[in-house]
């Protein structure tokens, strides 16, 4: 482009249900900061004010009714129903002032939402502006888009498959769209190696160790999969994210069972996860810093809608394989999938550095002048 624009401060519209959305802005931030931009990350579900708590509680309780959150989001979210519609009018409306207070104070040159509802407000407020006085690029690690992501005011769209591309072509087939490796967080490149990692853990160097976890709302069976696992010998490193309830589980569980280590929230999961042999998780961005590590997947079938999606996707992928959220089904995946090395292998690790330099090659080709 003739005219570069020079990029100092940077927005990241992210949202709290879960911490995929979360992890995603914060290593695309971590990844800006050697050129020395700001950035801000602004949660999607604080913006909609009481709405926000309303609409967690709703998603919540959706999830826990597999069918109807399958219904809700492949009728009204994929296809542009009116229950669709009408749910991201009002989310938009609610949150609009709120993210045009943030963008007025803190003034970024480049807007980068990271979920959907954030991608469809940044656009209503970049179309009020004349002329715009910021890009907007979103990010979509998701594995096929719904109408809430596409926008016409939005100038790039960063996906990580061709599916995923040609999913947001299907609202918009002029969209400028790239596929990019989406950056991990700098702790998963720096991980330490799995002997240091287990001799911290108290795991036995020649034991079968697996991370389980399932979001960071702890879905599913993760008690009684751990119990499952542990009485076959294998080591569990568990980690029931933000629920406290499963937390309080897991150890009372692991005072009986010393195969069994427990955690709640945690800021460790690149050293629990070096520490592993497999990750059981539910599909999510949990699998590109495992794949990160070189660690194989068994996904937990517990995330109805996009959660099938990212699902499916992965599995294509290769070395991981699927199980049901129960705890027997847990556990035989995990003898099975051990025990077949061909199935388990993990294809070599993106080289370090490469996402970030995806991600800052896009900014540039977009017209801003990053340099170090």
């Amino acid at each position: 482009m003739a005219h570069l624009m020079e990029l100092r401060r940077t927005l990241f519209v992210s949202g709290s249900l879960g911490k995929g959305h979360d992890v995603v802005a914060e290593a695309c931030a971590a990844a800006l900061e050697p050129f020395g931009v700001s950035s801000r990350i602004v949660d999607s579900m604080k913006l909609l004010g009481s709405g926000g708590a309303v609409g967690e509680w709703v998603f919540r309780k959706l999830l826990s009714v597999t069918a109807v959150y399958d219904a809700f989001h492949f009728t009204q979210l994929r296809d542009g129903g009116r229950i669709g519609r009408v749910t991201e009018d009002i989310a938009l409306k609610r949150m609009h002032d709120n993210l045009l207070a943030e963008i007025e104070e803190f003034r970024p040159e480049l807007v980068v939402p990271v979920f959907a509802t954030g991608a469809g407000a940044a656009a209503r407020i970049k179309a009020a502006a004349s002329p715009a006085s910021f890009r907007s690029v979103v990010i979509m690690t998701d594995s096929f888009a719904h109408q809430m992501w596409v926008h016409e005011q939005t100038d790039l769209f960063l996906v990580t498959s061709n599916a995923a591309a040609e999913s947001v072509r299907r609202y918009w087939p002029e969209a400028v769209v790239e596929v990019v490796t989406a950056p991990v967080r700098p702790e998963f490149a720096q991980a330490p190696p799995q002997r240091e990692a287990r001799a911290g853990l108290g795991v036995p160097d020649d034991a079968t160790c697996v991370l389980l976890m399932s979001g960071a709302w702890g879905l599913g069976p993760l008690d009684e999969a751990a119990a499952a696992l542990a009485a076959d010998g294998v080591y569990v490193l568990a980690v029931a994210g933000t629920n406290q309830r499963m937390e309080a589980k897991l150890r009372s569980l692991a005072a009986s069972h010393p195969e069994v280590v427990p955690f709640g929230f945690t800021n460790q999961v690149s050293t629990l996860m070096s520490a592993c042999d497999v990750v059981v998780t539910s599909s999510g961005d949990t699998c590109r810093e495992a794949r990160t590590l070189g660690r194989g997947l068994i996904l937990i079938d517990v995330v109805p809608g996009h959660g099938r999606e990212n699902l499916m996707h992965e599995l294509e992928l290769g070395g991981a394989t699927a199980c049901l959220p129960t705890a027997a089904s847990i556990a035989r995946a995990v003898r099975s999938f051990v025990s077949d090395p061909e199935r388990s292998k993990v294809a070599p690790a993106i080289e370090t550095g490469v996402p970030e330099r995806q991600f800052v090659s896009a900014l540039r080709e977009l017209g801003f002048e990053l340099t170090r």
